[in-house]
């Protein structure tokens, strides 16, 4: 199973995500939902990873690492909980949609910051992305 299986799976259970938050968050506060969704996520994972990874998994672990995986902690958990604001207040059709243009961010920033070569397919990807974001969210 390559990437792009794993890519896919991810996709398929982030549309899951996006209905069973929408689900979840009506009729209680949009920080609540996020605290009780992320928990699930802190249990679930560390359940995964003492089933299924190796002994010695973590030995590659240095203070780099810790930074830029707290760093992407803080910015899932502020993603997190305006996503759940906007679910709470907002159609899922419409909410989900425009979360996604972190697509088109990502295209654009893995160019800037970590030097990958922007292709023409990916950059009229990302416009396509934006395109279908703004008549989406119409």
């Amino acid at each position: 199973m390559n990437w792009l299986f794993w890519a896919l799976l991810s996709a398929v259970f982030a549309a899951f995500t996006a209905i069973f938050a929408k689900l979840g968050v009506e009729g209680i506060d949009a920080n609540l939902a996020t605290a009780i969704r992320t928990s699930v996520v802190v249990v679930f994972t560390w359940l995964v990873f003492l089933l299924v990874s190796p002994a010695g998994s973590t030995a590659g672990l240095n203070s780099r690492t810790w930074f830029f995986l707290g760093a992407s902690g803080v910015a899932t958990a502020l993603s997190w909980l305006c996503y759940f604001h906007a679910l709470h207040i907002g159609e899922v059709s419409r909410v989900a949609p425009v979360d996604k243009l972190s697509v088109a961010l990502v295209i654009l920033m893995g160019a800037t910051f970590l030097g990958e070569r922007l292709t023409w397919g990916q950059g009229v990807g990302g416009l396509l992305i934006v395109g279908g974001v703004i008549l989406a969210a119409r």
